[in-house]
């Protein structure tokens, strides 16, 4: 489980064929003041979608490091699914990613709760000035994402927790303040870049939850107008 707020953007080291699969390995993020250390099988979301750590490797010579050395470069095993689901399977050496380590009970909960699985994909389709150092940004999406976007709610745009500022159809925009494009992959986005979309988890339970009884009684509602 997750928040939304990313921790860093790092670099892609390394990308190498795995099976139907990929194994990404990315270099540990670059800032003094982050304490990063990620054990064997933790998870960290990358670019918004959760991942297990498989091994940690020295940024010299590329050995095989204990779990959680500071600074080793962190190793991920995507499936074949994972990478039908993601944007990873256009992903370059070099490339940036967001990152974010998973929370352990009683941390604050400053964005809301992700859990890093990836609901669908969209692309960047405007970036506006705003005029206080931040930017606009208006993203596409996935049909039938849409429904999950409410006016000033939340959603995860590669791993960043954001708030929906107008929605329209399968558009959305939202207003990125400076501090977010300087700690994430925002900063240097270019119009056509994708992204990982994740609606609130919460809307999708209740989507869920109510279905059944919803189309009961929505049957229920027609066969009634019918008799009449």
């Amino acid at each position: 489980m997750f928040t939304g707020l990313v921790e860093a953007a790092v670099q892609v080291y390394a990308i190498e064929p795995l099976g139907t699969g990929l194994r990404i390995i990315l270099e540990a993020p670059k800032n003094a003041d982050l304490d990063w250390h990620v054990g064997l099988g933790e998870s960290v979301a990358v670019s918004g979608c959760c991942l297990t750590l498989v091994e940690a490797r020295d940024p010299e010579s590329g050995a095989v490091q204990a779990p959680g050395s500071l600074g080793a470069h962190m190793v991920f095993d995507l499936s074949a699914e994972t990478v039908a689901c993601t944007w990873f399977g256009n992903l370059k050496v070099g490339a940036l990613v967001n990152v974010e380590r998973a929370l352990s009970m009683g941390d604050r909960l400053g964005g809301h709760v992700v859990s890093g699985h990836v609901d669908g994909r969209g692309a960047i389709v405007g970036i506006d000035e705003t005029g206080d150092g931040g930017k606009l940004f208006t993203f596409s999406c996935d049909d039938g994402f849409e429904r999950y976007l409410v006016p000033k709610g939340s959603v995860t745009v590669d791993g960043i927790s954001l708030t929906v500022v107008r929605p329209k159809g399968n558009r959305f925009s939202v207003a990125i303040i400076p501090e977010t494009l300087r700690v994430t992959t925002l900063g240097l986005a270019t119009v056509g870049d994708p992204v990982h979309l994740e609606s609130d988890p919460f809307g999708k339970w209740v989507e869920h939850l109510i279905a059944p009884y919803f189309e009961k009684y929505a049957a229920e509602f027609a066969a009634k107008n019918n008799q009449q």
